[in-house]
C-alpha cells in the first residue's frame, strides 16, 4: 500500500544526526553484521533513528535518502493501520512520521541513561545494538505516538513484536518519561495506565501492573476498559529485581525499592523500601 510523505520530518532528522557529537555513533564507515527482522518497520526505525550504528550512512549524507526511508515506512505503517482504520489512515501515517523526529531526541535521553546506570555499559553503540531494555523503549515510543493517535491495535502489534524480542512487555498506553533505562530486562511488565518520571531505573522481572481489576457493569463475565488501575512512578526512582508495584498508587520522586518487594501502598518521596527480614538459609551435608 504505497504511500508518499510531505512533511518535514526528513529536514529535522537530517539536521539532527549531524547535531550528534562523541559519544553517540557518527561515523559513516562503520559497517556491522545485517540482522534479518521479521517485522521490516522496526528495522527502518533503528536506521532512521541511528543511521551510523544499523549500516545506513547515506541517510547522513544525503537529506533525500531519508525521504525514501519515510516513504517506505509509512508505506508500511498504512498497511498496519488500515485493518483498524477509521478512515483516515494518511493522516495517521504522516503524524507518526512527523514524530520521528522527537522520539529520537528522547531515544538519545534513555542511552544516556543506559550509559550512566549500567557499570558494565562501555559504549552508546553497545546500548543501541545490544540492549534489549533500550530496543523495547524504542519501539514503545513509537508505538504510543500510535496509541495517542487513535492506532492502538496496531501499536498493540509493534509491542508485542518487541516482548517476543526482548522478553520485555510494554504496553503502548504507557507514559513513559525521560531518561529511561531497563537493565537486563526479562519478564518486565508495564501496564496501560502507568505513567513514569525522569530517571527511572526498572530491572528485570520488575511489574508495574494492576493488583484487582473491576467487572463491567451489568456483565459478571466482563471486565471493565478505560479505568485508571496501574501505579504512578515519579523521578529519580530505582525499582529492584523482581519487585511488583500493583494498583493505581503513586511512587513518590526519589524512591529506591529494593529486590523483591511487593508494593500495594503510596511510597513518599525520599524513601527506601526494602525487605527487612530475608528467610534464613540452611545447608545440609550430604551425608547428614
Amino acid at each position: 500500500m504505497e504511500y508518499r510523505y510531505a512533511g518535514d520530518a526528513h529536514e529535522r532528522l537530517f539536521a539532527s544526526y549531524h547535531d550528534d557529537t562523541d559519544p553517540f555513533p557518527s561515523s559513516v564507515t562503520a559497517c556491522f553484521p545485517e540482522r534479518d527482522h521479521s517485522r521490516r518497520e522496526i528495522s527502518l526505525l533503528q536506521e532512521l533513528f541511528f543511521p551510523t550504528a544499523w549500516n545506513a550512512p547515506e541517510l547522513v549524507r544525503d537529506e533525500l535518502a531519508i525521504v525514501d526511508r519515510l516513504d517506505e515506512l509509512g508505506s508500511l505503517v498504512k498497511s498496519g493501520v488500515c485493518p483498524y482504520s477509521d478512515g483516515r489512515p494518511n493522516e495517521t501515517v504522516a503524524a507518526l512520521l512527523d514524530s520521528l523526529p522527537e522520539i529520537r531526541r528522547l531515544l538519545k535521553k534513555d542511552v544516556e541513561a543506559a550509559y550512566k546506570g549500567d557499570p558494565a555499559a562501555k559504549t552508546y553503540m553497545e546500548i543501541i545494538r545490544s540492549y534489549p531494555g533500550f530496543q523495547a523503549i524504542m519501539i514503545q515510543r513509537v508505538a504510543h505516538v500510535l496509541y495517542d493517535i487513535g492506532a492502538a491495535e496496531y501499536a498493540r502489534e509493534l509491542t508485542e513484536y518487541a516482548k517476543t524480542q526482548t522478553g520485555i512487555d510494554i504496553h503502548p498506553g504507557a507514559e513513559i518519561g525521560e531518561y529511561f533505562f531497563i537493565d537486563h530486562g526479562t519478564g518486565v511488565v508495564i501496564g496501560e495506565t502507568v505513567t513514569v518520571g525522569e530517571w527511572v531505573r526498572l530491572y528485570q522481572d520488575v511489574t508495574l501492573g494492576a493488583l484487582h481489576f473491576e467487572e463491567e457493569e451489568g456483565d459478571e463475565h466482563a471486565l471493565k476498559k478505560g479505568y485508571k488501575r496501574h501505579p504512578d512512578i515519579g523521578d529519580h526512582v530505582v525499582i529492584g529485581a523482581g519487585t511488583k508495584v500493583l494498583g493505581a498508587i503513586e511512587v513518590g520522586d526519589h524512591v529506591s525499592i529494593g529486590a523483591n518487594s511487593w508494593i500495594t501502598e503510596d511510597i513518599p518521596d525520599q524513601t527506601k523500601v526494602y525487605i527487612k527480614d530475608h528467610p534464613t538459609q540452611e545447608r545440609k551435608s550430604y551425608d547428614d
